[in-house]
């Protein structure tokens, strides 16, 4: 099987469960590309989705940098296309269907119903995130530290974010 039909295998079966974005994907994505295939270690795994979060843009690009760090362009190709095809399929085919029983009297309960699950899988991406900065004995200061810079100065969150960049840098 070619290497982009892989990834776009693997990305698309991923992307049937990203309910609540793509950032829910992490903890999947990290089972799948660093524990089962063993394509890359937990530090670049937390690196790219670092890298993939700090650009500017949708956060399907951590499926997109995770590609192309595994496989190059068709990497890269292979895991958008995964990520963004059946989606896009599905979204366009249950956007249809939900305007059609628009009054149905079980629909609003069952998109409620979707608020916990997406929340769930935002949680597990945080704690995915979590384990693997866990390595690192100072991270969970630095995480209180760039919260409540976050929550509590007036300027741009970005601050925060280059100054984990250059720490990094400096004690790694």
């Amino acid at each position: 099987m070619p290497f982009w039909l892989d990834m776009f295998l693997l990305f698309a079966s991923l992307s049937l469960v990203a309910v609540g974005g793509a950032n829910v994907l992490a903890p999947e994505m990290h089972r799948q590309l660093v524990d089962i295939r063993h394509l890359m270690d937990e530090a670049t795994f937390s690196q790219l989705l670092a890298l993939a979060q700090a650009a500017p843009g949708p956060n399907i690009l951590s499926g997109s940098i995770m590609g192309y760090w595994i496989g190059g362009v068709p990497g890269l190709l292979g895991a958008t296309m995964g990520l963004l095809g059946p989606t896009a399929v599905l979204a366009w085919l249950i956007a249809g269907l939900t305007k059609r029983l628009a009054h149905a009297p079980w629909l609003k309960p069952a998109q409620a119903g979707l608020v916990p699950l997406a929340l769930g899988l935002v949680g597990a991406s945080g704690l995915v995130m979590a384990q693997a900065a866990a390595s690192f004995p100072l991270a969970p200061v630095i995480t209180v530290l760039a919260t409540l810079y976050v929550w509590l100065a007036p300027l741009n969150p970005l601050w925060a974010l280059l100054a984990g960049g250059v720490l990094g840098l400096v004690l790694l």
